[in-house]
């Protein structure tokens, strides 16, 4: 005889009615129904619902009744997870020229809720940047304030602002910590045309200022600027000198770069270095950026090397942005006018992209997630804060597709690799919000059931515009 179908429990049923008794009473104002959902902060992997109350995570249960929300999304298919966090941006839009990019198209337009800007604020620009950067957006924006006074000023390029004599410790640790709830690290650069110059002397004095304020540092490593008239460096040399400083929760920024002055020598070996760094605490961010190389990546995969946090290190220059300042500033000073017919991109990749990258080279899927989740979240200080889907917190939330097919994934040398899977946006929810995806910066990829959700919801969708 057939088995017959398992009833719940008396005590299972007199547990939920009072439950779903609730929730008529005080309706959820969003449901996420029937996605995956994906939360390693608090270890969850599996179908679930999620109920959004008051901008609030109220459940995340595995059948919540559809008649408990006032608007419903059916994701069935699709990943639903806390709100990507993308480690390394550049988003002093204006002060930093072309380089810096609008925080909300790299954030909430493009699905990502939380971003951290690397090294553009400074000392004297901290202010500026919370006023007319992190005030403005809709994203939350936090930043590692620059080590040098001079911040990201046209995207690094005079290097001789970026040496010792740049460095204020006094100055830094004041302002990281008048902006302790923005400020969650200090970046700084370890890259052979500055070693050419000054040594290791720049990281020496923002190791002085990260160890006073106890907050990490993240090291861009790969090279930057030319190295100095008649200097010849072995680029290997640079992490030989720089492994000893770092502490545990400091960051080691760009292993998968193309440049041999990175984690990868030119024959293909990994710095035995880093091994020693990561075994004291020590993190790496992928920090893909226009230099990613699958031939480094897979050498540092290989070598058992998982990346902890993946920034996607968008910026003017390498989204192929032009911007002719013919926006204008709002009568009251808060929001920029008109800045998109003002700017144009060309972007080639995203962090949707870079995630597709880490599943094509071999990390696992769980591994790759963590990376803009619950991990980013512990690199920033915030665990339990953000990365999480926990009752109670903030409904931030990015839904993704992964979708199966014939995919070509190219990296900033040209090469190619094929792959099975790719990662492709949905939508978002910021602060219970649910969030159209509308970027210039994504370069032309979204989940194919957007729009569909989009409409039969339309009551709760929102284009996020500066008014």
């Amino acid at each position: 005889m057939p088995a017959k179908p398992r009833r719940k429990s008396g005590a299972k049923r007199r547990k939920a009615a009072p439950r779903r008794a609730a929730m008529a009473r005080a309706p959820l104002d969003l449901l996420l129904k029937g996605g995956r959902v994906v939360d390693p902060a608090n270890a969850v992997d599996g179908l679930r619902d999620v109920g959004i109350r008051d901008g609030k995570i109220a459940a995340v249960e595995a059948d919540i009744p559809r008649e408990a929300a006032a608007h419903t999304h059916d994701v069935a298919g699709l990943l639903v997870l806390p709100g990507l966090i993308d480690t390394h941006a550049h988003v002093f839009e204006h002060v930093a020229g072309d380089f810096g990019l609008n925080a909300d198209d790299v954030g909430v337009r493009s699905g990502v809720t939380t971003i951290v800007d690397q090294g553009g604020p400074s000392a004297l620009t901290i202010n500026g940047f919370r006023k007319f950067i992190v005030e403005a957006s809709n994203t939350r924006v936090l930043c590692f304030i620059s080590a040098y006074l001079v911040g990201g000023l046209h995207g690094h390029r005079y290097v001789d602002l970026y040496g010792p004599d740049g460095i204020n410790v006094e100055a830094l640790v004041a302002a990281a910590r008048s902006n302790r709830d923005i400020v969650r690290g200090i970046k700084v650069h370890a890259e052979p045309g500055g070693y050419s110059r000054w040594g290791v002397a720049a990281l020496k004095l923002a190791k002085q200022a990260s160890r006073r304020l106890g907050i990490p540092i993240y090291i861009h490593l790969g090279t930057l600027w030319p190295e100095a008239d008649g200097a010849r460096i072995d680029p290997q040399r640079v992490i030989d000198e720089i492994e000893p400083l770092l502490d545990a929760g400091d960051v080691l920024a760009h292993p998968f770069t193309r440049h041999p002055s990175g984690f990868v020598s030119p024959k293909g070996e990994v710095h035995p270095l880093v091994f020693k760094a990561i075994e004291r605490g020590v993190r790496i961010d992928v920090g893909r950026g226009g230099h990613f190389s699958f031939a480094s990546a897979r050498a540092v995969v290989k070598a058992g090397v998982v990346p902890f946090t993946l920034g996607a290190d968008l910026h003017g220059y390498n989204v192929g942005k032009s911007f002719d300042n013919r926006g204008t500033w709002s009568a009251d000073a808060t929001a920029y006018r008109d800045r998109r017919p003002a700017a144009t991109y060309d972007p080639s990749f995203s962090i949707y992209t870079a995630m597709s990258e880490l599943l094509a080279i071999g990390v696992s899927e769980l591994d790759a997630i963590k990376t803009v989740t619950a991990n980013a979240a512990d690199m920033l200080g915030m665990s339990g804060e953000i990365g999480t889907l926990g009752v109670g917190r903030r409904a931030e939330l990015s839904v993704l597709a992964l979708k199966e097919g014939d995919f070509t994934l190219k990296d900033s040398v040209g090469a190619s690799l094929k792959t099975r899977r790719q990662f492709l946006p949905a939508f978002a929810v910021r602060n219970g919000v649910t969030v159209e995806l509308d970027s210039p910066l994504l370069p032309g990829t979204r989940a194919p059931a957007r729009r569909k959700h989009a409409a039969a919801n339309a009551g709760t969708w929102v284009e996020m515009r500066h008014a």
